[in-house]
């Protein structure tokens, strides 16, 4: 089955791409999730649409990424947090709230979007995202939580 992806997907692609996948993998997975919709042969407007929205998001050159990931690689970012007994947060740490304290830290503008969390931060202490920032270039981020 032909899909047009609305999200990127690990391993499969990003927004934007057509992309061929098993009818299974697309019905119990990518269309529940709104990852991708059904490709049609009108859906080249779609595509363009997705294609500028991610380029508009996204660091407009490598170099400005490389120099981007060499300021994120090298320090760590600090999180508060909410956490009870134990150091167990009350929810989680988001990918927005990764992006805030980059922000906040005087970092470079990154995406919440282009931010991944392998696993979903719910205790207090040191963890690992990883962000990317353009097509070739990724970084990977220390986030430290702390417990507000």
């Amino acid at each position: 089955m032909k899909l047009i992806l609305t999200q990127p997907v690990t391993g499969l692609g990003v927004a934007g791409d057509v992309v061929d996948v098993k009818d299974g993998y697309a019905r119990n997975y990518l269309l529940p999730r709104k990852l991708g919709t059904a490709w049609t042969k009108g859906g080249q407007k779609q595509v363009d649409a997705i294609i500028a929205g991610r380029d508009a998001r996204s660091h407009k050159s490598e170099d400005e990424a490389k120099v981007a990931k060499a300021t994120l690689e090298g320090s760590s970012i600090t999180v508060s947090a909410r956490a009870g007994q134990g150091g167990r947060l009350f929810g989680a740490v988001t990918a927005a709230d990764i992006a805030d304290a980059i922000a906040a830290a005087g970092g470079p503008q990154v995406d919440k979007r282009r931010i991944e969390v392998p696993t979903p931060i719910r205790n207090v202490g040191e963890h690992k995202a990883h962000i990317r920032l353009h097509d070739d270039v990724a970084a990977d981020v220390n986030v430290v939580v702390q417990e507000a």
